[in-house]
């Protein structure tokens, strides 16, 4: 069954996050006359393809709807900080092509402390709490990608939680629940683990500034959401809401998930597989609110914390971020939801956070706590979630969504990554992919 369309508000209602500015616009080049490929989206899929196209010598389109590059990254300016409201993690290291292109560029990385904080009710975790926390993740993994691998039916990944983890099981639960973007409940085991979760990185000034620079000189159209693509002659033709139309010899679509389900309009539709790998994801959910605590009590800069006990159990919390007083209190799907169905909005966030920290570190320790920004991807018209999940029975869909149709379509983004889904990594991996594909077709 397809999954009810996501909350959505129209361009002239965007979420809180899109009324902050983007840190670095890159300069952009014009569109050439008569493209080889159109190129739709410019977030990390469609940089990645554009860079690539051009390396081969191919003149490139790309379509853009949002007034910048960089979809789900972009990084603004808070109090003379560098914040992301997007991604932020740059994940897997040893196989994400970002951090090694990073590295051949210079850019400051920094890698991710392995150590974090552990916060039980209204004191600092004890010692024997800190180990037995990490022993129920650690069991917690070496079950879960034993049950992934072996025979047998797909199931959910909360099937394979084993049974032994005691107190500890609910914060694994809960914490895995985050990073999928959806409850186990409603997570493929197959498509767990969604990447290595050593060897992370971040990246001084922001992960949506560098991906913004990856765009510098490539042929981008902003503000120009497409709303057809007719590919039922030897080649396609694109047309954006404006009215403009343009002509190629192929098109790499790297529209998120949530969006393709609605728009934009195939001429022909695609394929009933194509359609039904597309509509059978489920919307993944990661949002956070930006904090601005000088007193917080974590100390280090760039480190989890669990925090554990009492009524409210927030999913995640990444402290001082890059050595600032600027955390990140992350939302999971129930979160969000519960939220969405009271009409909170961005300040029901914000009272949200306010309720959960004062109930671990009282009333007063919160006197110097702002909370400058809350990111909403899921209201976002042009992405309508964080990610693309997949549940149980659905684990080929990424493949499927990676093969071609008609020899001049294709599609890319983190949707179709099997080892990096979710993040900004495996989107750029899988627009090179889709543009060398294309380039070699042609």
């Amino acid at each position: 069954m397809k999954e009810p369309e996501p909350p959505a508000r129209s361009p002239a209602r965007s979420p809180a996050h899109a009324r902050h500015r983007p840190s670095f616009a890159p300069p952009l080049a014009p569109l050439p006359d008569t493209p080889d490929i159109v190129v739709i989206g410019a977030g990390a899929a469609g940089i990645a393809a554009a860079r690539r196209l051009t390396e081969r010598g191919l003149a490139v389109a790309v379509l853009e709807a949002r007034d910048r590059v960089g979809g789900r990254a972009v990084t603004t300016m808070l109090r003379g900080h560098a914040v992301d409201l997007g991604a932020h993690w740059l994940h897997a290291g040893p196989i994400n092509p970002l951090v090694a292109l990073g590295q051949a560029r210079g850019e400051p990385l920094r890698r991710a402390p392995q150590e974090g904080h552990v916060w039980v009710g209204r004191r600092p975790g004890r010692r024997d709490e800190i180990a037995a926390s990490a022993r129920a993740f650690a069991l917690a993994d070496r079950d879960m990608n034993a049950a992934a691998v072996g025979d047998g039916p797909d199931r959910p990944a909360a099937s394979a939680l084993p049974p032994s983890l005691g107190p500890w099981g609910a914060r694994v639960a809960l914490v895995h629940g985050l990073v999928s973007g959806r409850p186990l409940g409603e997570v493929s085991l197959r498509d767990f683990p969604s990447m290595e979760y050593g060897d992370n990185f971040f990246l001084a000034g922001g992960y949506g500034a560098y991906l913004a620079r990856l765009a510098r000189g490539l042929p981008v159209a902003l503000s120009s959401p497409v709303a057809r693509i007719d590919w039922s002659g030897p080649g396609v033709s694109v047309a954006t809401i404006d009215g403009r139309s343009l002509a190629a010899k192929a098109a790499i679509v790297t529209v998120p998930i949530p969006v393709l389900r609605s728009s934009p309009t195939f001429l022909p539709a695609l394929p009933g597989g194509v359609r039904a790998a597309i509509d059978g994801f489920r919307t993944g959910i990661y949002e956070h609110a930006v904090l601005h605590w000088p007193s917080s009590p974590f100390r280090g800069p760039d480190r989890l914390a669990s925090i554990v006990g009492g009524r409210h159990r927030p999913p995640g919390l990444l402290t001082r971020l890059d050595g600032t007083p600027f955390h990140y209190f992350e939302l999971d799907a129930p979160s969000a939801a519960a939220i969405d169905a009271r009409g909170g909005g961005p300040d029901g966030v914000r009272r949200f956070v306010r309720t959960v920290l004062a109930e671990h570190f009282g009333e007063a320790r919160l006197r110097d706590l702002a909370i400058p920004a809350v990111s909403a991807w899921r209201h976002d018209p042009w992405s309508r979630g964080s990610w693309a999940v997949v549940p149980p029975g659905h684990a080929e869909a990424r493949r499927a969504l990676q093969a071609p149709v008609g020899g001049r379509l294709w599609f890319a983004g983190e949707a179709l990554s099997r080892l990096q889904w979710g993040t900004a990594g495996g989107a750029y991996e899988e627009g090179a992919r889709a543009a060398d594909a294309a380039a070699d077709a042609l």
